[in-house]
């Protein structure tokens, strides 16, 4: 990503009380010295990995519901509701939970934070069901896809995330 964004996403339709273990490998060249996930002009990561729900219309305020009625001609179904965000963040302590600068919807979880692991392959496991449960205050609703991206169109800086092993399934 330079200055800009990229991501790629995999919609699915998953019971995440079936499908509640994540897992993945990332690695990144550096992290970004720009970053402030607080603020919309500092929302960008090295690597990010979103988990998206299904949007849930008898949960979401009147002004939700409006906006996603109105996207849905467009998307043929509802988009999603709410997701995770596990980042790889630049300064904040890992386990930091916040809202995405754009959209409470979108909750940033800090998987991996700063530069002594960047240049190596690192995995991580989540369990998306009790994230879900702890973050939201809810049962999370079916799973409705997963997206990587590399995000710096905020920013202007440069970033390069690899991406492996991606694997969802049953808890141990």
């Amino acid at each position: 990503s330079d200055a800009a964004a990229s991501g790629l996403y995999c919609p699915l339709d998953l019971d995440p009380r079936v499908y509640r273990v994540l897992s993945w490998r990332w690695k990144v060249d550096h992290v970004l010295t720009k970053s402030d996930p607080r603020r919309r002009q500092g929302d960008d990561y090295a690597a990010r990995v979103y988990v998206a729900f299904q949007y849930d219309p008898a949960g979401a305020s009147l002004w939700e519901r409006s906006r996603s009625g109105a996207s849905r001609p467009f998307y043929g179904r509802y988009p999603p509701g709410v997701a995770l965000n596990y980042v790889w963040e630049s300064r904040l302590a890992v386990g930091t939970v916040l809202d995405n600068a754009y959209t409470a919807r979108a909750k940033v979880v800090v998987a991996r934070s700063g530069a002594a692991e960047a240049g190596r392959w690192v995995t991580e496991t989540r369990d998306i069901y009790e994230d879900y449960r702890r973050i939201m205050g809810t049962e999370p609703p079916r799973i409705v896809g997963i997206a990587l991206m590399t995000d710096t169109d905020d920013t202007g800086e440069r970033a390069v995330a690899y991406y492996d092993a991606l694997a969802i399934g049953p808890g141990r």
